[in-house]
């Protein structure tokens, strides 16, 4: 058996006595204790769920998108694909790139300094081509996400405030962060309450059976900590609004 370091150390002496599950307010304070004595760094806080669902069927698919009312608490690059007007419309609403052709070209060269891919409707054929590349990072527009959209400039301003997608991977498990250990327990608070009432207001009507299995809570390089997925329901209404 191998001998724990003095970081794991530390961490489950934080965590001795610390009962689980846990409401995600005290495992959201339990993480920034944590963090605050074994980390070096701003941590990323993290929620994890596993979904009861079918993955294997096309009307179980869980995907979509929020707005985290306090930001993810970093800046988010935007680059637009849009011609004319609509690239203009990209620019002064805080695009950090907006183009056509001359955008396409720089990705083509292994150009990637975006976090988000927007596109409009009639620039979508030109993307077709670069969607081996696009869609293993993450970064393809799609239209259930709000990435593809004539809407731009709201499409701009969401990504930049703070918009997460969040979508089932083959093991039915939802993996999303919602802020940093700066933020105050009552942001990260309101931000875990926006995504969780997010997941369950897209249950598919065809998943049978307990929606989420389990609900864990966690930093980049911390403990995880369970939630009672029982109650998610009841803690998300009493911070939604707060």
């Amino acid at each position: 058996m191998s001998k724990l370091t003095k970081k794991q150390q530390k961490i489950n002496e934080l965590l001795e006595g610390f009962e689980q599950p846990a409401t995600a307010k005290d495992a959201l304070t339990k993480l920034q204790e944590i963090s605050n004595a074994v980390a070096k760094f701003d941590e990323t806080v993290e929620c994890h769920m596993r979904l009861g669902i079918d993955v294997k069927q096309a009307d179980q698919q869980v995907r979509s998108t929020t707005v985290l009312p306090a930001g993810l608490g970093k800046e988010v690059r935007v680059c637009v694909i849009a011609k004319g007007a609509k690239a203009t419309e990209a620019k002064e609403a805080g695009a950090d790139e907006a183009g056509a052709e001359d955008v396409i070209a720089k990705i083509e060269g292994g150009w990637f300094e975006f976090d988000t891919l927007i596109a409009t409707p009639d620039c979508m054929a030109m993307l077709g081509k670069l969607g081996r590349v696009l869609g293993p990072k993450g970064l393809m527009p799609n239209p259930k996400t709000g990435t593809v959209t004539m809407d731009i400039a709201a499409a701009v301003k969401d990504a930049k405030a703070g918009k997460v997608e969040f979508r089932a991977d083959k093991q039915g498990m939802i993996h999303v962060p919602i802020g940093k250990v700066k933020f105050t327990n009552e942001d990260l608070l309101k931000n875990w309450a926006t995504l969780t009432e997010a997941v369950l207001k897209v249950k598919p009507s065809a998943a049978k059976g307990t929606y989420v299995k389990s609900a864990y809570l966690t930093t980049t390089m911390g403990p995880g900590i369970k939630l009672d997925a029982k109650n998610l329901a009841n803690e998300v209404k009493e911070y939604i609004g707060a």
